[in-house]
């Protein structure tokens, strides 16, 4: 089992990158973590990632979901959840990379074919997001 962090990281394929952006941050209040070039733009909540990149959507009744994403707490997860996908395996569409902001990761595919990333993020990664705390009786 890959232990992980939690569901906390989704890239949303969008025809005009500014576009969504500006959605994003002004509706939601994101904020840009990195914006390698204008295809591409990694916004957090400050414990979320949400990745926007440019392509077609499809039609408004098709997923424009391009990949969710596990995060782990550390490169050494990374690295232990690579070498469990590939002694079991599963089907990898992107090897292990190391990323210019820091983050670190790999993409599998689930049986019906969606794209899985592992996911170390320098920004959120570190962060522990626990259950609501026990009520004070």
């Amino acid at each position: 089992m890959i232990k992980h962090r939690g569901l906390r990281h989704l890239a949303l394929r969008v025809r005009d990158v500014e576009r969504a952006k500006d959605f994003y941050v002004e509706m939601f209040g994101l904020r840009v973590a990195w914006q390698p070039d204008p295809d591409n733009a990694y916004l957090s909540s400050g414990c979320d990632s949400l990745a926007l990149h440019r392509g077609d959507p499809g039609a408004p009744d098709h997923q424009a979901l391009d990949h969710l994403g596990f995060v782990v707490e550390s490169i050494a997860e990374v690295e232990a959840a690579w070498r469990l996908v590939q002694a079991r395996g599963t089907t990898i569409a992107k090897p292990l990379a190391r990323h210019r902001d820091g983050a670190v990761s790999f993409y599998i595919r689930d049986p019906d074919g969606n794209l899985i990333q592992v996911l170390y993020e320098p920004g959120i990664s570190p962060l522990a997001i626990v259950a609501d705390p026990p009520s004070r009786n």
